[in-house]
């Protein structure tokens, strides 16, 4: 069993210049091409509350809507600093099983815990997520939800199959069955049907839902600010003050320390 490892004050420093760089990128790449997206979830939060990171913090996000991150794939391969990134999705990424993208530094290691025997790299990473049409109205959305749920199981089998315990993890191993190639066929078939209709409502499918909405207001993502973050600026939410009230209440206030939340971590490496 890998023991979780505890990074000290001056790595977390170091790991989030390494995350800057990640945004940096990302962002260059966006704004060349006048590509909607905004910093997300923390990483939104952190630009308001501490005008970067929040200090406890171990990652960094973005997200963008479908069309956006397809225009996104499209000039990737031209664009991206191939000597110091790598990109990794489920379409270009054998073994990965996640239904957003994941930008990495190379000559890093970020391992979460119980995911070190995932056949691909695994460096420091922006996540990227990407959000599909979900239904208006809400009985329809709740449904949506229950299919989306049922996908992300299926694909989180390689790791729960090996993590679980007792009846769930023979659920997880029943899961693991199914070929790879045959569950992310059926699930790419699934994103097209999504996208079939226009939307405002939008969600990342195999990401769980902040709250029973299920769902997230398309212009949160497509009408966007400059905001400072750190010593660069970056793209967020028009009404950010809508969207962080939406995904967390009174988001101005600091949690208390035993709810600060980290990702587990087994190795890390940060070159």
């Amino acid at each position: 069993m890998n023991k979780q490892y505890r990074l000290t004050e001056s790595e977390l420093q170091k790991l989030h210049n390494v995350e800057l760089e990640l945004l940096t990128e990302f962002d260059r790449i966006c704004r060349k091409y006048n590509i909607p997206y905004s910093i997300d979830g923390g990483t939104l939060l952190g630009a308001i509350r501490h005008n970067g990171f929040i200090p406890w913090d171990d990652d960094a996000d973005v997200i963008m809507n479908r069309h956006a991150y397809q225009r996104f794939l499209e000039v990737l391969d031209e664009e991206l600093d191939k000597n110091k990134f790598y990109f990794q999705d489920m379409n270009r990424t054998q073994g990965y099983r996640w239904g957003y993208g994941k930008l990495r530094r190379m000559n890093t290691e970020f391992v979460r815990l119980n995911q070190e025997y995932m056949p691909y790299p695994q460096g420091v990473f922006l996540d990227v997520f990407v959000c599909d049409n979900v239904p208006e109205p809400y009985l329809l959305r709740c449904i949506c939800n229950f299919h989306s749920f049922i996908y992300r199981k299926f694909f989180y089998s390689e790791v729960g199959k090996n993590t679980a315990k007792g009846f769930r993890k023979q659920i997880y191993q029943i899961l693991g069955l199914v070929p790879e190639s045959k569950l992310k066929k059926r699930y790419f078939r699934y994103i097209e049907y999504r996208n079939r209709k226009y939307s405002e409502w939008v969600k990342c499918l195999t990401f769980p839902a902040c709250n029973r909405t299920y769902g997230y207001k398309r212009r949160w993502y497509e009408e966007t600010i400059d905001i400072q973050f750190e010593n660069t600026i970056l793209k967020a939410c028009k009404d950010y003050d809508e969207y962080l009230t939406f995904l967390y209440g009174d988001y101005m206030k600091l949690p208390p320390e035993s709810e600060r939340k980290v990702h587990a971590v087994s190795k890390l490496l940060l070159g």
